[in-house]
């Protein structure tokens, strides 16, 4: 079932176009919802592709799926690290601001907007989202965009072809290992 998931959420992911994704998944166990992540995570690990719970409740988890270098080289960006220091973050290290950003999740009423960050939006983008309060977007696709639009568009169409082709593919048998690229 988590395997579904991963195909229709995080399919640019897996094909190297984007950094990371995020989802909920409603799970019935958490002893089985570990055995899930557990098992995809051994199978994406080698590809350079991890999994980690943001925050999880009693029958719903947000998941992260990132590939680590890509996510680490993006946050090391012109002016992303002094941005996310201005939320708290000390540090640019992946694994601590992993940390830092699932507690700013599960302790705050307002979902916190730098995640955009942490899956890859142009810091333009974040900025303008935070500073509209989410309105007065060119356009909207994977992300509310308001500064490149016609790049935004390209990447929304090759996002959405790829979780189509994605989706094809793994109905027709193809395994969450063999549909992910590998770093």
């Amino acid at each position: 079932m988590l395997e579904k998931y991963l195909v229709a959420h995080c399919s640019p992911t897996l094909a190297g176009l984007k950094s990371a994704n995020i989802f909920n998944y409603s799970f019935t166990s958490i002893k089985l919802l570990k055995q899930q992540l557990e098992h995809c995570g051994r199978m994406l690990r080698p590809k350079g592709v991890s999994i980690h719970v943001l925050r999880a409740s009693e029958n719903k988890a947000l998941i992260y799926v990132y590939r680590g270098h890509r996510v680490q080289e993006e946050l090391k960006r012109q002016g992303v690290f002094d941005f996310l220091s201005n939320y708290g973050y000390e540090t640019d290290r992946l694994d601590i601001c992993l940390q830092f950003l699932s507690m700013r999740i599960s302790s705050h009423l307002e979902f916190p907007h730098e995640i955009g960050l942490f899956l890859g939006y142009p810091l333009g983008d974040v900025i303008g989202f935070v500073e509209n309060k989410g309105k007065n977007s060119r356009c909207s696709g994977c992300w509310k965009v308001y500064c490149n639009e016609c790049e935004a568009k390209k990447l929304f169409a090759r996002f959405e072809k790829c979780r189509c082709l994605y989706h094809e593919l793994f109905n027709r048998g193809k395994t969450i290992c063999q549909l992910t690229v590998s770093a």
